[in-house]
């Protein structure tokens, strides 16, 4: 009895099929690149596609089909589509900045809240506003053109050639270190660079941006993922520009502007002057703080400590309070989290999970009772929250006395409304972050949300036993509680303690990398350990031992000598 033929020999389709999450399929011609499908989609603008998932792998709008593939689009709202929207903005700005100032050093330092970088002219006077605006209007005139924005595959030695012609040091610098034999540079018209990532297809997809002239430069403005087709209004951040012009000083006095020098300082054995340059920074800011403090004594009775997450907030505080005991002032803990409310009331968030970030998980009512009366020097029974049980239970009796200050730290520090009937002038707000990062060179930023992620990473695997996966995976969820309840309040700091450390992630590269590469191919958290492993490569890594044992970096790599010190509460 003969088999029916399963088998046969068939003919090459010159087709390819996409696969949809949502089941979709489209049909189209081999090789067409993915935009020619993602067109097809009738949410192609909405929010605007900028590039694509391919069987896992992050892809640019020109990437080929090459065979039937799973398809997930990637928009402006989301964070790899924005990376992609914002790098290409820099590429459009770097471009018409170069028609116009031929002669002149742009440099894309620095991000600001509400969605900006801030940008100055180097070893030249700020512009005025109208060379600001020819710089937009130019902007303008190349999105209009909708001109492409060609990739192309060079080996390094052109690379090179082509950076020497244009004088860029700080690449030539980066370069030095690479150990592949190639680079993608990114063209648009006559221009040339190279650029940390995938860049849209043409200028005509960056239609939302804005350029706002402040003091020292302007602000490139582009839309946050939450409203992407249009600009939030910009607030004034008077406290946060003059901190970046401090850790621009420190970086120039330390002879270091981009990974280039650091890595050519940590070969040339000049690691451990930037190491103790960095830490004596650090020590010299606390020791402000401490001073500012003391000065307003006896006013000030309360500090409060708020940033976001893996900002260095216990070991700060904890700096804080040695500092303070040299002016005589001792210090009292407070600790927030033993004022959460019952597990039962605490608000859900958008998910339906518990909202422990929450502004109303907090027991605000009992927090200002107990430290009014702890003000007034009287007797206060503490709560203490139990985590496992989800409840609030009996902690110790305290009292404090006449020349003590009570130091607390939490997420809603900064917000005014937390301590509504509390003396205001007898509180004092610091707001601490990783405002600053090195940047790879004058046009590739590393974000410090990345730093703290980071930072985070490590902390979580020896602390806590996450994986990296897990700790990527609940990032999310902890941005946006920072984005809701620490970001909009910075301003409100008395002080503000910039906790990056010029350089970290060469030392935080030998505890992150093997973390990072345990990540599964084809998840989420995968692509973001590609991303971060890419821009890894570019550090040359240094020892452990080389940290300072109170350095911020040891709350996040362990062995920090400040674990066991206590804020003694006298009482």
């Amino acid at each position: 009895m003969e088999t029916e033929k399963i088998i046969e020999v068939g003919i090459p389709r010159d087709t390819v099929e996409i696969y949809l999450p949502d089941g979709r399929t489209y049909r189209g011609k081999r090789d067409l690149p993915i935009i020619e499908f993602m067109k097809a989609l009738p949410e192609w603008k909405n929010p605007p596609i900028v590039g694509a998932v391919v069987d896992g792998e992050l892809r640019e709008l020109t990437f080929p089909i090459k065979k039937d593939s799973n398809v997930k689009p990637v928009t402006m709202s989301d964070s790899d589509g924005s990376k992609i929207y914002r790098r290409s903005l820099i590429f459009l700005l770097q471009a018409s900045f170069e028609d116009i100032f031929p002669k002149l050093e742009l440099t894309v330092d620095y991000s600001v809240p509400d969605g900006g970088y801030f940008c100055a002219v180097r070893k030249h006077a700020p512009l005025d506003p109208s060379a600001i605006q020819k710089i937009e209007e130019r902007m303008h005139e190349i999105v209009k053109e909708d001109l492409e924005i060609k990739r192309e595959v060079v080996t390094l030695e052109t690379a090179k050639e082509y950076f020497r012609s244009k004088n860029y040091e700080d690449k030539l610098q980066l370069l030095k270190y690479r150990k592949k034999p190639e680079l993608v540079l990114y063209q648009l018209e006559n221009h040339r660079d190279y650029h940390h990532g995938y860049m849209v297809p043409s200028t005509g997809f960056l239609t939302v941006f804005n350029l706002v002239p402040v003091e020292e430069g302007f602000i490139l403005q582009y839309p946050r993922r939450k409203t992407p087709t249009r600009l939030l209004p910009m607030p004034k951040y008077p406290m946060l520009i003059g901190i970046f012009q401090q850790y621009g000083n420190w970086l120039s006095s330390l002879g270091i502007d981009s990974v280039g020098s650091l890595n050519d300082a940590i070969l040339n054995n000049g690691i451990h002057e930037v190491i103790l340059v960095s830490e004596a920074l650090h020590e010299q800011k606390i020791s402000e703080i401490a001073t500012q403090i003391a000065d307003s004594k006896p006013e000030k009775k309360l500090i409060l400590i708020a940033g976001p997450s893996s900002s260095g907030k216990t070991t700060f505080s904890k700096r804080l309070a040695i500092q303070l005991l040299t002016h005589g002032i001792k210090p009292f803990a407070l600790e927030m989290d033993n004022y959460f409310v019952d597990r039962e009331n605490t608000p859900l968030d958008e998910d339906g999970k518990l909202n422990f970030e929450a502004f109303e998980a907090i027991d605000r009512t009992l927090l200002e009772r107990d430290l009014l009366h702890l003000m007034r020097g009287e007797e206060v029974q503490l709560p203490k929250f139990n985590f496992h049980e989800g409840k609030s239970e009996r902690g110790e009796v305290v009292k404090i006395s006449k020349d003590q200050v009570i130091i607390m730290e939490g997420i809603h520090g900064l917000n005014n409304a937390l301590l509504a009937e509390f003396p205001s002038k007898k509180i004092f707000r610091i707001y601490i972050s990783c405002l600053t990062q090195l940047n790879l060179d004058r046009f590739n930023r590393i974000s410090t949300t990345d730093s703290r992620m980071l930072r985070r990473v490590v902390r979580d695997s020896w602390s806590r036993g996450f994986t990296a996966q897990r700790t990527i995976s609940l990032w999310e969820s902890v941005r946006r509680g920072e984005r809701e309840y620490i970001f909009p309040y910075q301003e409100n700091a008395h002080a503000i303690f910039n906790s990056a450390l010029v350089y970290e992630l060469a030392a935080l590269k030998p505890f992150a990398e093997p973390l990072l590469r345990q990540i599964p191919f084809g998840t989420d958290e995968y692509r973001e350990a590609k991303r971060l492993l890419a821009f890894l490569n570019w550090f040359i890594p240094i020892e452990q031992d080389l940290i300072p044992d109170n350095s911020i970096l040891r709350e996040f790599v362990g062995k920090s000598i400040l674990t066991d010190f206590k804020i003694w509460n006298h009482h």
